[in-house]
């Protein structure tokens, strides 16, 4: 279906237009069809009565009044019982429900019905109104009426057109046959044998006037004043209906309202609550890497004085130390020195015995703390440590390669840990956030809980077993908007990206098949 632009229309090509409106007034005719049988569901099930309407012509007459109220529906369900008198092959000539309004008549005679159906059908494979209201006058042929009688009370004209757009019987012509049944309608007799009831102002005569003469009904004094006290009571009774409606109303709209309000109150409390929590971690991590930035300074410090004793030897190498307390003292520091280098070494029981809480962020820092110490001291020991902390090669690359890995799992964990909370999460939506972290699958792997492992091979296992549109696949259109929604079609090639799809309802025609990305289609649904 296209939407065409004014300044555009000359430069469409004809076989796409055309087709355009082909399929535009197809799936008017089809979803014309399929409101008769929605029409049917409602009635013949009831269901209007959950709606509170007393019956199914109420229902009408209150839900459907802008598409033509209870009188369009029950042309539409006589267009259905005619439909159905008919035999299979013959039900396709009749491809939208005004077409049968000229063979309601011979629904009582299957065998007229078919017949006039049959001869509409010889001339043209799809019949129009016209067609049908000819081959029912010649099956059944309407008998000429008697004479008009003279009524002094209606002014009959010949001929009659109605003039109201509302009216189904819009621009078609007719003749007033009989006398007016009041004062302000008209039996007008059309063409194809069909009377109806129509108002005055819905038509035009010959002289663009319909005059009826029929005089107003008149009630008893006694009759008047009920009439007048029941219009009075209804009136009230309207009036109160009216109330009620608007108080209850206005209540559901208080009671909806509230219920947002507390609704949002809940989401900011828990949004609090998690920024709270959030908070506190951040504010201990803080607390880890000052700690851990203050022994870092203190190994820096350390070294620092080595350089400075290393400098003085090498300045003065013969020099001996003639006072005793002063060896005494450089042997004290010394010892000191190889203590705390010691302790620092020791940390490689840490990889063995994590701490419980932080493990991962404490053996990343003290894992870089060992790397630094290593590489100013130039400490093979310290070097081992640290790439034993970390899980890597003993090498300045490796360990700062997995010191930046690791920088990574927190963030890494928070990312998967939140779509694994979405409601209805798929696997599609943790593989686009898993796959940037694969490199650290195991780091965090070991991080999340047994729940969450089991819900990511849950997805995984659900994932594998969806099936693809392929070659042979019956499909449809994805799109509601588009006329191809309700048809049927068969992928009969794989292009890679895009799908060559063939269409039952282009058998007819010219082009018969498609190109399409897989996104755009879906499993045709079984009727």
């Amino acid at each position: 279906m296209l939407t065409l632009d004014r300044e555009q229309t000359t430069a469409l090509d004809y076989s796409v237009v055309n087709t355009s409106i082909q399929e535009t007034f197809t799936a008017i005719d089809k979803f014309e069809w399929q409101a008769i049988d929605e029409l049917c569901l409602m009635r013949d099930n009831h269901y209007y009565s959950d709606g509170g309407h007393k019956s199914f012509e109420a229902y009408c007459e209150s839900e459907l009044t802008k598409h033509g109220g209870y009188r369009r529906v029950r042309d539409l369900l006589s267009a259905k019982k005619v439909v159905d008198t008919l035999p299979e092959e013959l039900r396709v000539k009749i491809t939208k429900p005004s077409q049968t309004r000229s063979l309601l008549k011979l629904v009582k005679t299957p065998d007229k019905l078919h017949e006039a159906v049959a001869i509409a059908s010889q001339e043209k494979p799809f019949p129009t109104a016209a067609d049908f209201a000819k081959a029912v006058q010649q099956v059944a042929p309407t008998a000429k009426r008697a004479a008009k009688s003279e009524n002094p009370k209606t002014q009959l004209c010949n001929s009659v057109t109605v003039s109201s757009l509302s009216h189904p019987r819009y621009g078609e012509s007719g003749v007033i046959e009989a006398d007016a049944p009041n004062n302000y309608q008209q039996i007008v007799t059309f063409s194809d044998g069909e009377r109806l009831l129509i108002n005055n102002a819905d038509l035009t005569g010959l002289n663009d006037t319909i005059v009826s003469f029929s005089a107003e009904r008149t009630y008893p004094k006694e009759y008047t004043e009920a009439i007048a006290q029941i219009k009075e009571q209804h009136k009230l009774e309207l009036e109160r209906l009216e109330q009620e409606l608007r108080i209850g109303l206005q209540a559901e709209v208080s009671a909806r309202a509230e219920e947002q309000v507390i609704e949002q109150i809940q989401s900011l409390q828990n949004l609090y609550k998690q920024q709270r929590e959030q908070s506190i971690q951040l504010q201990e991590r803080l607390d880890e890497m000052e700690g851990l930035r203050k022994l870092e300074t203190e190994n820096q410090q350390l070294k620092q004085r080595i350089q400075e004793l290393e400098h003085a030897v090498e300045e003065r190498p013969v020099q001996q130390w003639g006072n005793t307390m002063t060896q005494q003292v450089t042997r004290a520091l010394n010892k000191q020195v190889k203590q705390a280098l010691e302790k620092t070494i020791d940390l490689r029981s840490l990889a063995i015995e994590p701490p419980k809480e932080n493990a991962q962020e404490c053996l990343r820092l003290m894992g870089m703390a060992l790397k630094n110490l290593a590489s100013a001291m130039n400490n093979t020991q310290a070097l081992e440590a640290a790439a034993l902390i970390l899980g890597s090669e003993p090498t300045p690359t490796a360990i700062a390669y997995r010191a930046e890995q690791l920088e990574m799992l927190p963030q890494a964990v928070n990312d998967i840990r939140q779509v694994l909370a979405k409601p209805g999460c798929t696997w599609q939506d943790y593989w686009a956030v898993a796959q940037e972290y694969e490199v650290i699958k195991q780091d965090y792997w070991a991080e999340l809980t047994i729940q969450e492992t089991e819900l990511i091979t849950a997805l995984q296992n659900a994932s594998s077993q969806v099936d693809i549109i392929g070659i042979g696949s019956i499909v449809a259109h994805a799109d509601p908007y588009r006329t191809l929604y309700v048809e049927r079609g068969e992928v009969v090639e794989d292009l890679g990206e895009e799908l060559v799809v063939a269409w039952d309802c282009w058998k007819e025609q010219s082009k018969k098949t498609d190109r399409y990305f897989r996104d755009e289609l879906r499993f045709c649904q079984p009727q």
